[in-house]
């Protein structure tokens, strides 16, 4: 009975902390959980950030609404105007040939290593966007 008990625990523990840590990952679940800054958004925008998109002259609200909290921020200069830019990274995994070991110089292991790129970036001046890319995955190893 005790085991039944630890099990369905343990089970609404891990449903818990799953959705606590993807609560913020998509645009719609941003927008449920901050509708004021949704609804100051202009027609346009508000279909634009509803498809995880951006554009020029967005606003940083609208951005964080459709893309997310950056990885990185990383503040700046252009033409003697303070910018800021956001970084978005990915994790990549290798392809594991011959097995499901990944070999190294000094490993031998079942985890695989990861990669980290930049996959997206924006860049705002007086709050609004300037530039904005999004960047090829890397080539496979």
């Amino acid at each position: 009975m005790q085991r039944r008990i630890l099990a369905v625990v343990l089970t609404f523990e891990i449903a818990v902390g799953t959705l606590i840590l993807t609560g913020c990952a998509t645009p719609e679940a941003r927008i449920s959980q901050h509708p004021e800054i949704y609804q100051s958004l202009s027609q346009t925008d508000q279909a634009l950030v509803s498809q995880g998109q951006i554009r020029p002259g967005m606003t940083m609200d609208a951005v964080w609404l459709a893309w997310g909290a950056p990885d990185q921020k990383i503040p700046g200069n252009a033409r003697g105007r303070a910018i800021e830019t956001w970084v978005y990274v990915r994790y990549a995994t290798p392809p594991s040939y011959g097995g499901p070991y990944y070999y190294g110089p000094f490993d031998w292991s079942y985890i695989p290593p990861k990669f980290v790129y930049p996959s997206k970036g924006v860049t705002f001046s007086n709050g609004r966007v300037v530039f904005f890319r999004h960047l090829p995955s890397p080539p496979p190893l």
